[in-house]
């Protein structure tokens, strides 16, 4: 079968860049469901995307669809010669090239047809419209008036080539063509390209159509920079932007003056990434320089206007910076604890004073102490600062600086500063004591009151970040060791109740790594100490590769399966004078002297070597099965088996349920 490169190109006005990655993700998949559902292959099929162009190819596509034979059922056979004239006459050919066709409901008259496979180019013309306007947008809009396509923004040109042709097609009077722009001041607006030299025709236009490279180039560039002993801020997430914000990133090396550092590097740098999108630049002792690192969307900066007017901005911010932090000094974070009164947390749960309350509350439930409780009660008076109404990002920051400033115990500044982590699952938890808690009594809070008045997420609405706030909850449990039930974290809520143990799930699953069957044996034994149910998640990882791990899985499910059959509801006593003599009183012996050696270690938390006592009494339960009916007709001794049984389940699943584990 022939093949030929492909290449489809969506030139649009300048898409945001956080949405460019997961446009691209769905471009590709869509495009791999269409050739998928018409018979054709693609080799080597990559995306990527610059702010102005969405990019999809592939080195080999197939041209054609392989020839295909289809069965088209006609009358039974039972209507007689009549009907089959009548069926082939319809299509078209002799009676006698009729089949007989055998059905569940009998014999049919058939017709296998030869099916012409059909142009790639043919399907893709009538495909590709539809695929690109479904790319699913966190926004979209009409650019040709109401009712019109809807894209993230105007589509302006569609360059589409199998092979040395174009496949033909439109969207809202935009034409496929063979014609792509180059960037949008330093290149041709209209240039000619087939799919061998379309990397390197934009790229004669200042377009890298590569993320990849445009990423390399900014590292590159910047490395090349900096004066010897200086490096920038390591922030991938600035990176992230910066590439999808550019076509031709061409960075530029910056100051500022001296004084400036005298303000909180945290300030500085806010100022620097999050207002004006730079790289800031640390000293070999990792101490902030004054410097910083912008990235240009052009070429060069010759006679450096591009830099001189990225200092004076910069100048302007930080002022205004310097200004906020004076003014606010004028008034202690302790003086601000009323004016929380006229700050809205949410209209049904009260003013963020009532916030405070509640936090303060729950300190006092979690066993903080006076170090904490001072944290809570500071912990959000830094919004009602004029510093964090022009730098939200600061919020906590800001208040633990200001603490700081202000002379309170460097332990209630410190917890203060880091209540909000973490924010993400890459994040720290809070380093103090008193900044777990009142983290906890944060998000604690905004969980509750969030559930209590229904505000629970539902597919990706979650105006409230109530996810991150659980994930945050979960990872300061998991990683502090603090004795903290989970569920009682729920306040008696159900529903949160359910929403904490997916986000548990999610933790031990998705971030650190284990098994998903693990995690469902571990968590059913127990969750609500997720310190503990790490220890035993690495404890079954330690132990599954051994030989006898997986086959007492299995006995296990086995022995859970007898159970439900059986509808044994336990409870009883067991009797061991009904023991037979042989594999029944042999694997109660061995039973009785397990269960003392992993309670010992149990207790020590020392589950490895416990896991690995219950799984050496693998042959002893494989012994029994083979040589003891376990329903007997004995009604005694039947119940007498059933209880030996679930004993054996109910001691030796305390620290994981071994039925859930899948086994080979």
């Amino acid at each position: 079968m022939l093949t030929a490169p492909f290449l489809l190109e969506i030139g649009t006005e300048e898409i945001p860049d956080w949405m460019i990655e997961s446009a691209l993700k769905q471009l590709a998949e869509s495009f791999r469901a269409v050739l998928e559902e018409h018979r054709l292959a693609a080799a080597a099929l990559s995306v990527d995307g610059t702010p102005r162009r969405l990019v999809l190819r592939a080195e080999s596509l197939l041209t054609r669809q392989s020839d295909s034979e289809e069965l088209l059922t006609g009358p039974p056979k039972s209507a007689g010669e009549g009907a089959a004239a009548g069926f082939a006459r319809k299509l078209g050919v002799e009676p006698s090239a009729l089949q007989s066709i055998a059905t569940p409901k009998g014999e049919y008259f058939g017709y296998r047809r030869k099916v012409k496979g059909r142009t790639a180019a043919a399907i893709l013309a009538e495909k590709l419209p539809g695929l690109i306007l479904n790319i699913a947008w966190p926004k979209s809009m009409y650019w040709t008036g109401q009712g019109g396509p809807r894209f993230i923004r105007p589509i302006r040109w569609l360059l589409a080539l199998l092979g040395g042709k174009v496949v033909d097609f439109e969207i809202a009077g935009v034409r496929s063509g063979a014609y792509t722009s180059g960037h949008r001041r330093l290149g041709r607006k209209r240039i000619r390209v087939t799919a061998p030299d379309y990397e390197s025709k934009l790229r004669e236009n200042f377009v890298i159509v590569s993320a990849a490279a445009r990423r390399a180039k900014i590292e590159n560039d910047i490395a090349a920079l900096l004066p010897a002993g200086l490096r920038v801020k390591p922030d991938p997430g600035l990176l992230d932007t910066l590439v999808y914000i550019t076509e031709y990133p061409a960075p530029i090396l910056g100051s500022f003056d001296e004084q400036y550092l005298a303000l909180p590097a945290e300030v500085l740098v806010t100022v620097m990434r999050h207002h004006q999108k730079y790289f800031s630049v640390c000293d070999a002792e990792d101490r902030l320089a004054p410097y910083f690192v912008a990235v240009m969307n052009t070429s060069a900066d010759p006679e450096g206007l591009v830099r001189r007017g990225n200092e004076r901005v910069l100048r302007a911010r930080f002022n205004d910076a310097r200004f906020f932090w004076d003014f606010d000094q004028q008034k202690t974070l302790a003086g601000r604890v009323e004016d929380l009164k006229h700050v809205t947390f949410q209209a049904r749960l009260g003013s963020y004073f009532d916030k405070t309350t509640r936090m303060l509350a729950l300190v006092e439930e979690f066993g903080g102490d006076e170090t904490a409780r001072r944290a809570a009660l500071l912990s959000k008076c830094d919004l009602t600062t004029e510093m964090v109404k022009e730098f939200t990002e600061l919020q906590g920051v800001v208040g633990g600086l200001y603490a700081r400033a202000q002379g309170e115990p460097e332990e209630v500044a410190q917890a203060i500063y880091e209540h909000y982590k973490p924010v993400g699952m890459e994040d720290s938890i809070p380093a103090t004591a008193a900044g777990r808690i009142v983290a906890l009594a944060d998000k604690t809070d905004t969980l509750r009151g969030c559930f209590s008045i229904g505000l629970i997420p539902s597919g990706s609405r979650d105006p409230f970040a109530l996810r991150r706030a659980a994930q945050g909850v979960v990872k300061i449990l998991a990683e502090s060791g603090l004795p903290l039930a989970v569920s009682r974290l729920a306040g008696g809520d159900e529903q949160l109740r359910e929403f904490l143990l997916d986000r548990v799930k999610y933790y031990f699953r998705d971030y650190r790594g284990f098994r998903y069957d693990e995690v469902n044996a571990v968590l059913a034994a127990g969750w609500d100490d997720l310190a503990d149910a790490g220890s035993r998640l690495e404890a079954i990882r330690a132990v599954r590769p051994t030989p006898d791990f997986e086959p007492l899985a299995g006995g296990f499910k086995r022995i859970k399966n007898i159970l439900r059959q059986a509808q044994f509801a336990g409870g009883g006593e067991l009797d061991p004078g009904r023991l037979e003599s042989g594999p029944e009183r042999d694997l109660f012996a061995e039973f009785e002297r397990l269960r003392g050696v992993v309670e010992e270690q149990r207790a020590r938390r020392a589950y490895r070597p416990a896991l690995e006592a219950i799984a050496s009494i693998r042959p002893t339960v494989d012994l029994f099965f083979d040589k003891v009916l376990v329903n007997a007709p004995d009604g005694e001794v039947r119940r007498n088996r059933l209880t030996l049984l679930d004993r054996l389940l109910t001691e030796f699943s305390s620290i994981a349920d071994f039925s859930e584990i899948v086994t080979q």
